[in-house]
């Protein structure tokens, strides 16, 4: 215990992880921000089936790129141990070999999408009117993979040198801009739901053209040269790749849990899976806001690793960890007391509003369970601890799953239980693995 007070009581250690969190929130709150414009927009259409069309045709593409998201959590970790021991050729290095990643899977992802989207569109079963609507929003979607995917490496690199200020610019002009033109096009122009898959892919090229441009702008404070004949040795790719590979499992585990919710509220009518996808936007509020300061760990401890610092390493731990108890304790109560509130502002359709005031107790507990997950993620990504990551996740969904099973006879309250089974198991085994690498003074330990 006075361990744990030392460590929270070092001003320097709370001004260094305030000074990356705080960017990163307020660009990350901009995440959110344009699924709920997105909803909203949607949401004021004339039927249900058009705001679950955008629901379901987001889910797809979140599937697909959300799994990939390993291109940003990858990059952070090892450009952070890069820029701990001054090795200025290795940032570089890592940049280059994030973006060739990103471009060659998005070309690869490119030419399956298609094909699995449509097979979970025939999975999930839903009315004829949704399907069409989703298909025609997915197909747009797609022709901003490729940026999207260069943003999470430019993101995750900028991250990994402690530059909170380009992921803000690039994040809130991304963004911000995506949500004006889903106004713009949807509303403006009555584009309808292509309107918002049309304004994501414009919003996302833009950011990724000022990403690249703020990546070489920022190379000139970290003076030094690439040795580009490392590019060609298996050794300098290997474990990159490994903690990648790592990551994507666990990844594609995550939002085979997001993807399993949408597939069953589509199951259980229009209504129900438009009203899911509503209350998901608070977690996913809560989520990018929280992630601002599991992006101060990541930078942070990663960079102490680096170092070999143990004591910047605990101080970190302690000073994010209690910030990030206390905001998902405010958010767990304004969705407690304003959850009708939130709800209304995505729609005005009444069977929707409907359903999703019987669940925002769900929703009012999800941060304080959601949270330990989130912060001891950023903890293994700063260490490139892929690999305990993607056990825990694995574990965590083979506990859940079942207990999904069994509780299939609840409709959309079982559903929302099995969720929150998911997230606590997924927290509670990561904390067992954390413990684990503690006691054994584990964490400053190379990785290969």
């Amino acid at each position: 215990m006075h361990l744990l007070r030392h460590a929270w009581c070092h001003p320097p250690t709370h001004r260094r992880v305030w000074a990356l969190a705080a960017p990163m929130i307020l660009s990350n709150l901009s995440v959110p921000l344009v699924a709920l414009v997105d909803s909203a927009v949607a949401g004021h259409l004339p039927f249900a089936h058009q705001l679950g069309a955008v629901a379901v045709g987001s889910a797809l593409y979140v599937l697909l790129s959300g799994v990939l998201g390993f291109l940003r959590m990858g990059t952070t970790g090892f450009a952070a141990q890069a820029a701990g021991r001054g090795d200025a050729g290795a940032l570089r290095r890592v940049l280059l070999q994030s973006l060739a990643l990103s471009l060659g899977l998005a070309l690869l992802l490119g030419l399956l999408a298609w094909p699995l989207a449509q097979s979970a569109l025939d999975l999930m079963a839903p009315s004829a009117a949704l399907d069409q609507q989703a298909r025609a929003f997915f197909q747009v979607r797609l022709l901003g993979l490729p940026a999207g995917l260069a943003n999470y490496a430019l993101v995750g690199w900028f991250l990994g040198t402690q530059n909170a200020r380009a992921p803000l610019m690039i994040l809130l002009a991304t963004n911000l801009s995506n949500a004006a033109l889903a106004v713009g096009l949807v509303i403006g122009l009555d584009w309808g739901v292509t309107g918002a898959a049309w304004a994501a892919v414009i919003a996302e090229w833009g950011g990724a053209l000022l990403g690249l441009t703020l990546a070489r702008r920022a190379l000139r404070s970290h003076p030094g040269r690439i040795d580009w004949s490392s590019l060609r040795l298996w050794r300098h790719w290997r474990p990159l790749l490994a903690v990648n590979r790592d990551i994507f499992i666990r990844s594609l585990a995550l939002q085979l849990v997001f993807f399993l919710v949408t597939v069953q509220g589509a199951r259980l009518g229009d209504a129900t899976v438009a009203a899911n996808a509503l209350l998901l936007n608070g977690l996913l509020v809560c989520a990018y806001a929280l992630d601002g300061l599991a992006h101060a760990l990541e930078a942070l401890c990663g960079h102490a690793i680096g170092a070999g610092d143990r004591l910047a390493l605990r101080r970190t731990l302690v000073v994010a960890g209690g910030w990030a108890l206390l905001a998902s304790g405010a958010f767990a109560v304004f969705f407690a007391c304003a959850g009708g509130w939130f709800v209304a502002l995505q729609t005005d359709i009444d069977d929707v509003r409907a359903v999703a005031q019987d669940y925002l107790p769900y929703l009012a507990l999800l941060p304080l369970i959601a949270v330990w997950s989130y912060l001891l993620d950023g903890l293994f990504i700063g260490a490139t601890r892929a690999r305990e990551m993607r056990d825990a996740m694995l574990l965590a969904l083979a506990l859940a799953l079942p207990l999904g099973l069994a509780l299939q006879g609840w409709g959309n309250h079982g559903l929302w239980l099995a969720f929150l089974g998911f997230m606590l198991l997924r927290g509670l085994i990561m904390a067992l693995y954390a413990g684990s690498l503690t006691r054994r003074n584990g964490w400053t330990e190379r990785t290969a």
